[in-house]
């Protein structure tokens, strides 16, 4: 917490104890104002209702959303095999930059963009990116040239900086970290309905999802619409337990500056790169499966089956893993294995096995859990809003080095087999086994490290000036999860594993 924004006291004719900590109202998370004066415990089938109303009210937009915004990445796989290519006049480089600069922009601009998510009000901010995204994205199709088009993804890149790190912001305030697991998984599978649905969804639809998300989509449980105002405080106290409050709009330059010294931020942001070059094959694998001798058609139709299977992989994995405490990183490696089998079999089965190829290429896409389930797990272990923004900022632009880095394997050389490729997307996913482990290991030594440290009084007694329900401010106390302490600060946090 910023020394500057509290002061020690002496306060003799109150309840309030002699010697405490006050501290600027803009220094407390937003969800203080609902925790003073809640009750302590809250009734289990009351919390299971708000859930199941949150449920109702927000992960439908966002499911929708997601689905969508998926739609401007595969679109361009499809449009490659449906002639792009060659009405555009796109050479091989060129087409693997229109992948590339789609990222490129996305990592220059994901920290304002969670600076502005920040500052301004969640839904707000992500609706006016969902406008300008949906001009840019309908813009694709009087796009005639490579020039056109590489405007076009870059406003696309832009816009979409918003949207996951919006999402991983919204998950947090509203869900337990338990439950945070299961919605990032449930929204993030919208990509392979995508898949499937992608032939038959109009873009119309862009609109629609810009509406209802500048009129329904709420900025915070502080002011969700869908919620009465004892339902908020409810809300709000129902994901004490996370120890990371609900937001903070004000700035704080010493939580920025916590997170570039942590080594547990190297390491999400490491395994964010090595993870994500693989993810090249969402523009390439329509290529490579009619390289196996597929037509056009067949291959636009084989792209349900890997809708399918990224459907079953995240859930089953997310499922999994909420179910067994502390397991994310052993289901995370767990994955892997499977893609691992497909890349030795891609790479040593006979060209002319069409069907095995085909097999091959599919396995190797199921680690896709394992960074969907990396995405909660780093929101699950920050604390501090301006930490958490910062770092769901670098995790997001080790997601775009890596995509940016990725297309440009797949050299006309190294065709048709692509041994090349497919053996850096092997070492890539051992890599990342590897480094799913030492995060672990790191973040279970940092637990056992504060199991045996005396306990931190620091933040015990602290209190702010808040406006009353009568409209009078009033002197209240603070509690801890409320305080807007990062992870290292309170040391009564405790890294889910």
């Amino acid at each position: 917490m910023d020394s500057s924004s509290y002061s020690e006291k002496r306060d003799e004719d109150s309840d309030i104890p002699s010697r405490h900590v006050e501290i600027a109202a803009s220094a407390v998370d937003t969800g203080a104002q609902f925790a003073t004066g809640a009750e302590e415990t809250i009734d289990p089938s009351e919390a299971i209702r708000i859930r199941r109303k949150i449920d109702r009210n927000i992960l439908p937009m966002m499911c929708l959303l997601y689905l969508v915004q998926f739609m401007d990445k595969t679109t361009l796989g499809y449009a490659a095999i449906l002639g792009m290519k060659y009405e555009a006049h796109l050479t091989t480089d060129q087409y693997n930059w229109l992948g590339t600069i789609f990222y490129l922009s996305y990592l220059v601009f994901e920290y304002p963009q969670n600076l502005a998510l920040q500052r301004f009000p969640v839904g707000k901010w992500m609706s006016i990116n969902i406008f300008v995204w949906s001009v840019a994205l309908c813009s694709h199709a009087a796009c005639k040239s490579f020039g056109g088009l590489f405007a076009a993804r870059f406003i696309l890149g832009i816009c979409e900086g918003s949207i996951t790190a919006g999402f991983m912001i919204v998950s947090s305030m509203f869900y337990t970290r338990k439950e945070q697991t299961l919605r990032v998984g449930y929204w993030f599978l919208m990509n392979g309905t995508a898949q499937i649905i992608l032939a038959f969804v109009a873009y119309g639809s862009l609109n629609i999802t810009k509406v209802c998300f500048w009129l329904f989509f709420p900025d915070s449980p502080t002011n969700a619409w869908f919620l009465t105002p004892k339902e908020r405080a409810l809300a709000v106290n129902r994901i004490k337990s996370n120890q990371t409050g609900v937001e903070n709009k004000h700035f704080k330059k010493e939580q920025m500056i916590e997170v570039f010294l942590e080594p547990k931020t190297w390491l999400f942001f490491i395994f964010s790169i090595v993870d994500n070059i693989p993810n090249s094959l969402t523009n390439q694998g329509t290529i490579i499966i009619t390289s196996f001798g597929f037509t056009t058609l067949q291959t636009t139709l084989l792209g349900c089956v890997s809708g399918v299977i990224e459907i079953a992989t995240i859930w089953s994995g997310v499922e999994i893993s909420s179910r067994i405490p502390n397991s994310r990183a052993y289901v995370g490696a767990v994955y892997f294995l499977p893609s691992l089998l497909g890349v030795f079999l891609v790479n040593l089965l006979p060209w002319s096995d069409q069907v095995g190829l085909l097999f091959s290429v599919w396995l190797g896409t199921i680690q896709i859990t394992a960074f969907v389930m990396s995405l909660a797990w780093v929101s699950a272990t920050t604390a501090g809003h301006t930490k958490k923004v910062t770092m769901n900022a670098v995790m997001l632009c080790g997601y775009c080095i890596g995509n940016a880095v990725g297309p440009f394997m797949w050299q006309e050389k190294y065709k048709p087999r692509n041994h090349v490729p497919w053996i850096v997307i092997g070492v890539c996913y051992v890599v990342s086994i590897i480094l799913l482990m030492i995060i672990r290991a790191y973040l279970a030594n940092e637990n056992r490290r504060r199991d045996v440290e005396p306990l931190d009084t620091t933040y015990d007694d602290v209190y702010t000036e808040l406006m009353g329900s009568d409209g009078v401010m009033e002197k209240v106390k603070v509690e801890k999860e409320f305080l807007d302490l990062t992870d290292v600060q309170n040391r009564q946090f405790r890294y889910v594993l």
